[in-house]
C-alpha cells in the first residue's frame, strides 16, 4: 500500500466545461446549493453518442449548464444513456429530464425504486412517522419544533419526474461504455446498492461516493429504516472493495477532485471508522441521545444546516454499536433512545 494520495487535476473544470481525464472521458461539474456546493458528473463517448454518469439536481440553472456542455463539449451528439450510481439527488435529479429526450436509464434496483418511490412521496409537513423517528433520535427541542411546522425536503423539488423503465445492473455484471470493458461494484451504506465501475481496460474507477478523497460520506439512518445498520454496510463494502484497489487507479468520484492512491484511501476510510467508533463507545459511559454525540464524531461544531445530517450519521453510529452488542439502549420518556456503552 502507498502512503499518499496524489491529485493529477489541481483544478476543476468550470462549469458549462469539461476537463478529458482519459480518451473518450469528460470531467464536468454541477453546482448544488448547499455547503457541498458541487457534484462532479462524467460523458463517456460511445461514438454515435455518449453515456453520462450522474447528472445533478433538477433545476432550470443545471438544465441550462447542461445545455451548455452538450453544445459544447459534447459536440451536439445525443446523450443515449445514463448511467445513475446511487438513488440521491443530486447524482440522480435529471435522469428522467434525459430519459425523456431518449436516453436509457441504467441503475440498480435499488437506486431505481428509491428514487421512483421518493418522486412520488411529497408531503407539505412531516409525518407522524418523521417525527418520532427525529425524537427517537434525540432532535434539539428547538429545531424539532421549528422542523415539524415547515414543510419537509421534498426529493420531487430536485428530481425530474421519472417515467417508467431501466436496465438493471448488479454486483458481478460487466457492461461495455466509453470503448472500455467496466466491472459492476456494489457498495453500502452512503446508499443502498451503489454503483461503482471499475475498467478492465485501464486504471479508472468512476465511484460515485461511495469512494471520495477527502470526505467520507455521510451515513445516516432515516426513518424509512429506522433500525439499518448503514455503517456495518459500508464496513463491509470499504473492506471488499479495498481488496480491489490498485496504487494506480484513477478514482472519478462524485464531489472533490479526482486521485490515485486508492489503497491508501480505503485503509484510511476504514479506520476512520473504527476510530470513531471507538471514541464513540468510549464517551457513552453515560447515557446520551444520538444528538448529544456530536462532539467526539465530528470535533467541529454543527451549525443548523449540517444538523440533520449529523443526526442520521449519529444515530448510524449508536446503532451500530447496539448491533454489535457494545451498547445498551433505553427509551427515555421525552421518546428519545438513550445509548450506554456496555
Amino acid at each position: 500500500m502507498t502512503g499518499c494520495i496524489s491529485y493529477p487535476y489541481d483544478t476543476p473544470p468550470e462549469l458549462g466545461s469539461a476537463i478529458e481525464v482519459a480518451e473518450g472521458v469528460l470531467w464536468m461539474r454541477l453546482p448544488l446549493p448547499m455547503a457541498l456546493d458541487h457534484v462532479n458528473v462524467y460523458a463517456l463517448d460511445d461514438g454515435d453518442g455518449w453515456t453520462v454518469v450522474d447528472t445533478g439536481f433538477s433545476s432550470k440553472r443545471t438544465q441550462a449548464i447542461w445545455e451548455t456542455l452538450l453544445a459544447g463539449p459534447l459536440m451536439g451528439k445525443p446523450v443515449t444513456r445514463v448511467l445513475v450510481t446511487h438513488h440521491h439527488p443530486d447524482h440522480v435529479g435529471l435522469a428522467g429530464w434525459f430519459q425523456e429526450r431518449g436516453a436509457e436509464l441504467v441503475t440498480t434496483r435499488t437506486a431505481w425504486l428509491f428514487s421512483r418511490m421518493l418522486t412520488l412521496d411529497s408531503q407539505e409537513l412531516p409525518t407522524e412517522a418523521q417525527l418520532t423517528y427525529w425524537r427517537r433520535c434525540g432532535m434539539a427541542p428547538q429545531i424539532l419544533a421549528k422542523r415539524s411546522a415547515e414543510r419537509p425536503f421534498n426529493f420531487s423539488d430536485c428530481v425530474w419526474p421519472m417515467p417508467l423503465g431501466f436496465t438493471r445492473i448488479r454486483q458481478g455484471d460487466s457492461i461495455r461504455i466509453g470503448g472500455r470493458t467496466w466491472d459492476v461494484h456494489i457498495g453500502n451504506g452512503h446508499a443502498p446498492e451503489h454503483a461503482t465501475l471499475w475498467s478492465r481496460d485501464d486504471n479508472l474507477v468512476l465511484s460515485g461516493d461511495q469512494i471520495l478523497s477527502t470526505i467520507s460520506s455521510n451515513i445516516g439512518v432515516y426513518a424509512t429504516e429506522p433500525e439499518a445498520d448503514p455503517v456495518g454496510d459500508w464496513l463491509e463494502a470499504c473492506e471488499r472493495l479495498a481488496e480491489l484497489a490498485r496504487p494506480e487507479h484513477l478514482v472519478l468520484g462524485g464531489h472533490k477532485l479526482p486521485f490515485t492512491g486508492l489503497p491508501f484511501r480505503m485503509a484510511q476510510l476504514i479506520e476512520n471508522h473504527h476510530s470513531a467508533l471507538n471514541r464513540l463507545h468510549g464517551y457513552l459511559d453515560v447515557p446520551k441521545t444520538a444528538g448529544d454525540c456530536f462532539p467526539v464524531l465530528f470535533k467541529r461544531n454543527i451549525g443548523e444546516a449540517e444538523y440533520g445530517l449529523a443526526l442520521v450519521e449519529a444515530m448510524a453510529h449508536c446503532l451500530h454499536l447496539w448491533h454489535e452488542g457494545r451498547v445498551q439502549r433505553v427509551l427515555r420518556e421525552d421518546g428519545a433512545w438513550t445509548w450506554q456503552a456496555l
